[in-house]
């Protein structure tokens, strides 16, 4: 049998190495699933919806490093994934994605699910052309690849259903490297100097730490000790700079905590490494700032830069550290790192005061399970307050990941990414920490976790509210309305599936319970019913946060809401007295 171009797309997506690809089938892309068939080294995972798909592949990308995939057959399958291919595009994630087509033959002519995928993919892709004829099938296919890892971001293909069956051509392509090596990006001795004379001639400097800093903790950790800097990160860094730090403080923004808004407030110079931080509220514009990304489109975008150095984290820190001189002065370090220690007392009230009359703080059930989870524990992160809680107190150490839809912000992801992240090793621990509205919106995929074995633990928020938004609201001065959510048992939902699956409503059953759902061999489901008037507060309360929580309250009384107004000061009354 002549190989198709559908055989020569497999063969070329098993030489980059990719292992699995995540879809559901259909009609335009019968010919690319024979060839799986046919092929069988790259595993098919039946997902059951496309916008899963796209999640778990940007998940897995990020986890193993290397390419993963996702496709969707044409029209509605395709237009599925847009949502988890943004995700991928923002966090950086090698993904390749295959946009099944109409026939060629009918494009242009209103057919039954025409699109054009090449148009309204453009946005979030780094490369997304149409394999118009079996003879460039190869190089278009090649090109998506090697800007899905040169980028990284999203390599798509458009395939057509009809194209996909012709005979393969110019094989010599398809043997062609796909993957290569990244460069290192060094700065240059003038701007290393630049920055060794900046900080040397600085007193008080603080560390705010990005995902750029990947491998190079130890010595991020090593120049802080030298220079008696506090350390703050992001949630991306989270997992990077938690581990053996003894001088982080934190994280600044909404989901912040500990001293780092004000150890990045009260400091000379800032150092931003390898971070590109959308808030620029958060960042100080007072004081002198340093950036050193390997973007340079980065730099100064978000703050403005005293200095700005374009170069890894690592390759930065080993050419600087030789001219950095030693500093004798901790003040502002001991002082960051005081503000801190109380910081956590208060953040802790919820954890070391356990009201048993009491509904289950979200606080306390996630401090459990980061507690008893294992050190190389992968955790996805619903976005919405599981974000908060789980900046808060799952714990960034060991080997520990922690991923979520962290620049695009989407609902719905941590189950999904929980696939992604589970598929390469089902040895390792995957932990989803879902908001009871995410899992609402793509529960069907509790079924793909039965059908594909993944040992995968779920635990939903359940507060039978979309809670973020209510925050939201609250602070703006807005009394909560249509964020109620009716909810069902999620135990019994996921047991329907063939979950294993157990509901929580008592503090006092917690640890056990997170225990016996760890221990689960397959997939479990822990429904946690959690308190719904727990509050996040960020780590600075603005006047116009403070008068707009003054004006909800006022709000709920005038609408005869006293019992609310009770539950919501006397639950969290340790954040307030």
């Amino acid at each position: 049998m002549s190989k198709t171009v559908s055989d020569q797309l497999v063969s070329m997506l098993r030489d980059a190495g990719i292992k699995r690809i995540y879809g559901i089938v259909g009609d335009s892309l019968n010919p690319v699933t024979e060839a799986l068939t046919r092929d069988g080294s790259i595993r098919w995972i039946h997902v059951r919806h496309e916008e899963a798909a796209a999640f778990a592949a940007s998940a897995e990308a990020q986890i193993t490093g290397e390419i993963a995939a996702c496709c969707g057959s044409s029209g509605p399958g395709n237009m599925h994934l847009i949502n988890g291919l943004y995700d991928a595009a923002r966090s950086d994630a090698p993904v390749f994605a295959i946009s099944s087509h109409i026939p060629l033959s009918q494009v242009g002519n209103d057919y039954f699910q025409e699109t054009h995928p090449q148009e309204f993919y453009r946005e979030c892709t780094a490369y997304c052309e149409l394999v118009s004829e079996a003879e460039h099938a190869a190089t278009i296919t090649a090109n998506a690849i090697r800007h899905a890892k040169d980028k990284p971001g999203v390599g798509m293909i458009v395939l057509p259903g009809d194209v996909a069956s012709q005979k393969a051509e110019r094989e010599g392509y398809a043997k062609a490297p796909l993957c290569v090596g990244r460069a290192t990006v060094t700065p240059s001795p003038d701007d290393i100097q630049a920055l060794a004379d900046l900080i040397n001639g600085s007193r008080r400097i603080t560390f705010f730490c990005g995902y750029g800093c990947t491998g190079a903790q130890k010595e991020i950790v090593e120049l802080a000790a030298k220079i008696k800097a506090p350390i703050a990160y992001t949630f991306r860094a989270k997992d990077i700079m938690e581990q053996d730090n003894p001088y982080a403080v934190g994280m600044t923004g909404l989901l912040g905590w500990g001293d780092a808004t004000q150890a990045m407030n009260d400091c000379d110079l800032l150092v931003m490494w390898g971070t590109d931080f959308p808030y620029s509220a958060f960042l100080p514009h007072h004081v002198k700032v340093a950036q050193v990304d390997v973007n340079a489109t980065h730099l100064g975008r978000r703050v403005p830069a005293f200095l700005g150095v374009q170069g890894e984290t690592l390759a930065t820190l080993r050419e600087l550290a030789p001219l950095i001189k030693e500093k004798s002065d901790d003040e502002h370090l001991s002082q960051s790192l005081t503000r801190h220690a109380k910081e956590m007392k208060k953040l802790n009230a919820y954890i070391h005061h356990v009201d048993e009359d009491a509904p289950i703080r979200p606080e306390y059930i996630t401090k459990i399970i980061s507690d008893c989870a294992s050190d190389s524990a992968i955790f996805t992160v619903d976005t919405g307050t599981p974000n908060i809680w789980s900046a808060r107190y799952l714990h960034g150490g060991g080997t520990r990941r922690i991923i979520g839809s962290f620049k695009h912000g989407s609902m719905a992801c941590a189950l999904a990414m929980a696939m992604g992240a589970q598929a390469p090793d089902r040895e390792r621990q995957v932990i989803a920490l879902c908001g009871d509205g995410g899992l609402a919106m793509l529960p069907g995929d509790l079924l793909t976790l039965v059908q594909e074995g993944l040992p995968v633990k779920v635990l939903v928020y359940n507060n039978s509210a979309l809670d973020f938004i209510n925050l939201e609201m609250t602070a703006a001065g807005i009394r909560p309305v249509n964020t109620d959510l009716k909810n069902p048992s999620f135990a019994e939902v996921a047991q329907a599936m063939g979950v294993q699956a157990e509901r929580l409503t008592k503090p006092g059953d917690a640890i056990l319970a997170v225990k016996r759902w760890l221990a689960c061999e397959g997939p479990a489901l822990l429904d946690v019913v959690v308190d719904e008037h727990a509050l996040a507060m960020p780590p600075e309360i603005t006047m116009n946060q403070a008068f707009g929580f003054a004006k909800t309250i006022a709000k709920h009384v005038l609408h005869g809401e006293l019992n609310t107004v009770k539950r919501i000061l006397f639950g969290n009354r340790r954040l307030f007295f």
